[in-house]
């Protein structure tokens, strides 16, 4: 009997979840009011000065449309990819008494194959800026 009520209660039941939709429900609706009431009561006044482009209060100048260097990319690519690389290395730091020796050896594989991409990205000349 008792482990029949601790089951039911384990499993729980969608009543348990009211809460959560009621917190949804009310938070959408808040979300949905308020962009209605701005929407209906701020002003409306379309000059030609709010209708031009603004960039951080800079004129524009030039076609935005520009070819831009794909240097550009490839270096905020390759950052973000060794960063997440170099992230991976605190979970070892954090555990690298209890990983022993053989977690030493998998870092140690980690960093070979990070340097080999490195120096395969060093050979291709990605970064090298001269054009």
């Amino acid at each position: 009997m008792i482990n029949a009520i601790l089951l039911q209660a384990a499993q729980g039941t969608p009543i348990d979840y009211m809460p959560i939709v009621l917190q949804l429900i009310v938070a959408l609706g808040f979300v949905a009011f308020m962009i209605t009431a701005t929407h209906l009561l701020g002003p409306k006044r379309n000059t030609s000065d709010k209708l031009v482009n603004f960039e951080s209060g800079i004129p524009s100048v030039g076609n935005a449309r520009q070819p831009m260097a794909i240097k550009y990319f490839l270096v905020a690519i390759l950052f973000v990819l060794f960063d997440v690389e170099v992230i991976f290395f605190y979970p070892y730091a954090v555990n690298f008494r209890e990983l022993g020796t053989e977690g030493f050896y998998a870092v140690l594989m980690f960093v070979a194959f990070f340097l080999c991409g490195f120096i395969y990205v060093l050979k291709k000349g990605a970064l090298e800026w001269e054009e």
